[in-house]
């Protein structure tokens, strides 16, 4: 099904970096809305942004589309992505006062980044990091659906907490790879 609607944007002639540029603009709009306290209207909004992820890649697939820059951009939009949305979280939760929550926002956002960097550092070493249990998809099934059922301390909480520890699971796991490497060259 992603391939012919990617197909349809592709007849148009639509890039797929205008694609995951688009997704970043919505997700400002949703951030903008859970700022202010729209926080199942900012859901619904980074909940529609989500698939325009997965339609960037069928366009560049379906178009033979292999750059490398537009894998960059497409990565590079996606943290921006997240952190915008969890910023917008971070400035709700200020202005009605939950420190605990701004706290638990911090967390979240750190921990995701890590989840990404962990992995990116990894491959730069050629290790892989392909492990975890709240990569970055997990985090917006996470994230979206409990925005649009106004429940966003417990999305944050859910993140903070999984996204650390995948950031962990990450690291044991190239850790044993590097033990594993020395190990072998003995």
């Amino acid at each position: 099904m992603l391939d012919k609607i990617g197909g349809f944007f592709l007849k148009l002639g639509v890039h797929p970096n205008t694609v995951t540029i688009l997704g970043l603009v919505g997700n400002f709009i949703g951030a903008g809305c859970l700022a202010f306290g729209h926080i199942t209207i900012g859901g619904i909004v980074v909940l529609l942004c989500g698939p325009l992820d997965a339609l960037d890649g069928a366009i560049a697939r379906l178009r033979g589309d292999s750059s490398t820059f537009g894998a960059f951009v497409d990565s590079v939009t996606d943290r921006y992505s997240e952190l915008i949305i969890l910023c917008g979280l971070l400035v709700h939760f200020l202005l009605i006062n939950d420190a605990l929550s701004c706290a638990v926002v911090y967390l979240a956002a750190a921990g995701s980044v890590l989840v990404s960097y962990v992995k990116a550092r990894a491959e730069s070493l050629n290790y892989t990091a392909k492990v975890g249990i709240l990569t970055r998809v997990e985090r917006y099934l996470v994230l979206a659906p409990l925005l649009v059922v106004n429940q966003p301390v417990i999305a944050v909480w859910i993140i903070a907490i999984l996204a650390n520890f995948t950031a962990l699971q990450r690291i044991w796991f190239v850790r044993k790879q590097a033990y594993d490497q020395i190990s072998s060259q003995k």
